[in-house]
Parts: C-alpha cells; structure tokens; sequence
C-alpha cells in the first residue's frame, strides 16, 4: 500500500508554506545588494582605509589613528576640518530655521483648504522633485553676476545698489547656497506638516476655543505640542541630510572666483583630500585623511542622530 495522501503531500505542503512566509525576502534582496555595494562597502572601506598610510592610491603602512589626530589637531587639515564643520552646522541651523517657520506657516494656510491652495501647495513641493545637481546649475544660471536673471530682476525694480557677485565673494557666497538648499527641500516640510496638523483632532481646538483662547495661544499651547514629534523627526532628518550635503555646494562652490574655503562643508572637504585638490592646503590626494573625516562625519551623524531618536521618543505625545 501506498502511503496516504496527507502524508505523501506533507513535505510540499510544508515547503509551500515557507516559502508563503518567507517570500519578502525575495523581493528585500535586490534592495540589500544595492545597499550592501553602494552604502555598507564603501563605509566598511573607509573605516579600514583611515588606519593606513597612502601614498596616492597606493596604501603603505599602518597608521593607527595618526589620520585621525592629523585631522583634529595638525595643520592645514585642523583649519579645514573645523571650519567646514563650522560651517555644516551654520548650513543646518539656518535651513531649520526657514523649514520651521516659513514650512510651518505654508503648512497651515494649506490646512485651510482655501480654493487654489493645492496649485500653490504643487508649485511648492516641484522643486522638492529636481535633482541636485539641476538645482545647483539653474541657480548658477540665474545668479551669473553678468547676465544672471536674478540680478537683472533687481535692476529692472530699481535695486541695481544690490546687484553684487553672489556666489563670488566670502561674505555671501555661503548664506546665497543656503537659500538655495532650503528653497529646494521647502516642499518636502510642508508636506509633512500639513500632514501632521491634518492628524491633529479638530476637538483640541474645539476646546481651546470654548475655553477663550485666541488663535495664536491655540497654536501655541495645543496645535505646536502635538506637533512635536514631527518638528523632531524633521529637525534629525535635516540634521542628516545637511551634514551629508555635497551635490549642491560642490555644483555652486567656486563659481566667479570664490575660494573654495568660504563655502567648504565636511563633504566637499573629503573629496577634495581625497581625489588631489591642493586648495586643501595640504598634500594632494591623501586617501587616509579623507577616510579619517569621512568616518568622523560618520559618527558625528549617527551619535547626534541616535540622541535625537531617544530624545523624541521621551517627548512624544499621545492624543
């Protein structure tokens, strides 16, 4: 006699429901590969080059952390580092603070639902869309101190005393690619803003309103504490964001013979030791340093990040 058919089926009905269970990593593979190429290895590659010697491409003995204290504390590198980072956090601040008030503000008129608000609240988020590098390009096109159409715009109003090298002199070159970062990434706060004043329940200020408050001390005392948890996601992901920032100052840095120092990040600084850029003031092509800074913004990142997680989480509220 042949065995029963639930016995016979069992191993395939078992196989079957394995793979039923486990078919998402099917599809979480091709994702981890790309991860795992363009984010783990080179991370995992940096870390190990920052404990070597180089002479230009070629890795000579082992250094230690003598990269790391050549980046900290030895000249030119100890200028540079710190005031690229200097400037990171200055890049971070200033684009928080017009993310929070202007995206904040937009977020709430579009809260309205006044008619033509979803035209205003697409044309805001469009730029949210373009790559950085096009954004960097525009805007060296519309800031060309010759014939760029912002300063024409301002001679055509009779602000022709303005009219100035933007991008080509210290004192402007670096809060001129700020606006130009937060006007492009403007979109993407409103969006998340409108979406959590959207999830605020209409009965809060209901209250607030019976209770005799005016509009501002509703905002300020019910709409801005249950809003937290998203100001603290947006203040960690620009924190993120803007101390990863290379494409749009690299693209902008430099233009009408602005020196490089003057609007240097902690990117753009890696990949000018890295890939033989004198304007380091340094030795050209230092592999070893620039994977000493580039594992230094690493934990830089992920600490601050880490605090801020932990921070937002004891802070949130629930309605």
């Amino acid at each position: 006699m042949g065995r029963p058919a639930w016995v016979r089926g069992g191993g395939e009905a078992v196989n079957r429901s394995w793979l039923e269970r486990h078919a998402y990593v099917l599809f979480l593979v091709p994702g981890l590969v790309l991860y795992g190429l363009f984010m783990v290895y080179p991370l995992g590659s940096s870390l190990g080059y920052s404990f070597f010697h180089w002479d230009g491409l070629v890795r000579g003995s082992f250094a230690g952390l003598e990269n790391f204290r050549a980046v900290l504390t030895r000249s030119p590198y100890q200028e540079r580092f710190w005031g690229a980072l200097g400037h990171n956090a200055l890049f971070f601040v200033s684009t928080l603070a017009i993310q929070s008030t202007v995206g904040l503000a937009l977020a709430a008129l579009f809260r309205k639902k006044w008619r033509g608000f979803g035209f205003f609240q697409t044309v805001y988020f469009v730029p949210y869309t373009l790559s950085m590098v096009v954004v960097g390009f525009l805007w060296l096109m519309l800031l060309n101190p010759t014939w760029g159409a912002f300063n024409q715009a301002l001679r055509a109003v009779g602000l022709g005393g303005w009219v100035q090298p933007w991008l080509g002199q210290t004192e402007t070159a670096l809060p001129t690619i700020i606006l130009v970062n937060a006007w492009r990434w403007l979109g993407f706060p409103v969006l998340v803003f409108l979406a959590g004043l959207q999830g605020i329940p209409d009965e809060f200020h209901e209250a607030a309103t019976v209770d005799g408050a005016t509009g501002w001390q509703a905002f300020r005392h019910v709409t801005l504490p249950l809003l937290a948890p998203v100001l603290g996601m947006m203040t960690i992901l620009t924190f993120i964001w803007d101390f990863n920032a290379f494409e749009l100052v690299f693209v902008m840095q430099g233009s009408s013979g602005n020196p490089y120092y003057a609007t240097d990040l902690l990117g753009t600084l890696f990949y000018r030791t890295a890939f033989g850029d004198s304007t380091t003031g340094g030795e050209p092509g230092q592999i070893g340093i620039a994977s000493a800074i580039a594992v230094l913004m690493l934990l830089l990142i992920g600490a601050v990040s880490y605090l801020g997680v932990r921070q937002m989480q004891k802070r949130q509220v629930e309605y």
